[in-house]
């Protein structure tokens, strides 16, 4: 995927998005990806040597090793989706086994998974790519459908099967979100003691949040706050979903906001909104992932390299990308993950 492949892919949204470089905040104030940043920015943190082997170990893997850039294949869906909604497009995916292998495949930095999943291969694997293990999960299963994520295991069990790094997902926002916040930070600081790092999913999750059929789960503003609480909480990498439109705040007519937030510090260009989730996550010291969201086919490719740009040119640190990828046939999903990456790779799309 060269410089002229990715333009091609973005069709008319090229220029606009290759091209933009008057961001609403000077990429002067943030905190890049680059090949020393776990050095240079959790080298002065209170993360404990073991930590910092950890994050290293998941920065210096894969295709985008050396490069302060992470790609990360994520397969949890089997459990906060239900198996059959999330493999019967490809059921090679039922076994385990062919999870890490596509990460492998595909030059990811890290597979991250369920307990069961990494568990039952973590012998033969553990040490040839870096784990991460889903510590909690909403489920499907349960009617009427309930939207909660429970602890399915513990720290150590993670550490014990060999895992890098820890996930968790806490939906902000939601009724439960004080006794999440409160397990998954627990969780984190076990997490960090054993040498673990850690990264939040910092979804929002509230039925209210709609409003005239525009779903502000996705506002910039309402994600930043939701990474800022990630950070605080010391998550050491923030997944996130791309933001769709800013306003949440002042539209739904809750919390705190300032009229800067939407006149200075953002607009409505994707970059824009995007650098503002960034500019929550300590301005850049924790790195931004954003999500790759659901597969709806023959798109996929062009809609994971236009994320891929976004993120990247925002100042973010990678693509965590599933679905797109194993609901096609393996070799085809690991063409998509080396895709992505080569956004990540290429000196033509610069940061804004």
């Amino acid at each position: 995927m060269n410089f002229t492949d990715i333009q091609q892919l973005l069709g008319n949204e090229a220029e606009s998005l290759l091209g933009f470089n008057s961001p609403k905040v000077s990429k002067d104030l943030l905190h890049f990806p680059s090949p020393t940043f776990v050095d240079d920015i959790f080298g002065q943190s209170n993360r404990n040597p073991q930590v910092l082997k950890s994050l290293a170990s998941l920065y210096n893997h894969g295709r985008l090793g050396g490069t302060g850039y992470l790609s990360i294949l994520p397969v949890d869906q089997d459990i906060e989706h239900t198996a059959g909604s999330s493999f019967a497009p490809n059921p090679l995916y039922f076994d385990p086994e062919n999870i890490i292998k596509l990460a492998i495949e595909g030059g990811c930095n890290g597979v991250a998974s369920s307990f069961g999943n990494l568990a039952i291969m973590s012998r033969k694997y553990a040490h040839k790519i870096p784990f991460i293990v889903k510590i909690n999960h909403n489920e499907l299963l349960t009617y009427p459908t309930k939207y909660d994520q429970i602890m399915f295991g513990s720290v150590d069990d993670a550490w014990n099967l060999g895992a890098t790094a820890v996930g968790a997902t806490i939906y902000f926002g939601s009724e439960n979100s004080d006794r999440q916040i409160i397990e998954v930070s627990k969780a984190f600081e076990r997490a960090h003691q054993l040498g673990m790092a850690c990264i939040l999913w910092c979804y929002t999750r509230n039925n209210d949040f709609t409003k005239d059929g525009v779903n502000y789960e996705v506002a910039a503003d309402i994600t930043g706050q939701a990474n800022r609480l990630g950070v605080t909480i010391q998550a050491d990498i923030i997944k996130q979903k791309l933001p769709q439109n800013n306003g949440g705040f002042n539209t739904i007519k809750f919390s705190k906001t300032d009229p800067k937030v939407y006149s200075e510090l953002s607009s409505d260009h994707p970059i824009d909104l995007t650098r503002y989730q960034l500019l929550n996550c300590y301005a850049g010291r924790a790195g931004l992932i954003n999500s790759g969201g659901e597969s709806k086919g023959a798109s996929d490719v062009a809609e994971s390299i236009k994320t891929a740009v976004i993120n990247k040119r925002a100042g973010g640190t990678g693509l965590i990308m599933g679905r797109k990828a194993f609901q096609r046939p393996f070799d085809e999903g690991a063409q998509l993950i080396r895709d992505v990456q080569d956004v990540y790779l290429s000196k033509d799309v610069t940061i804004a």
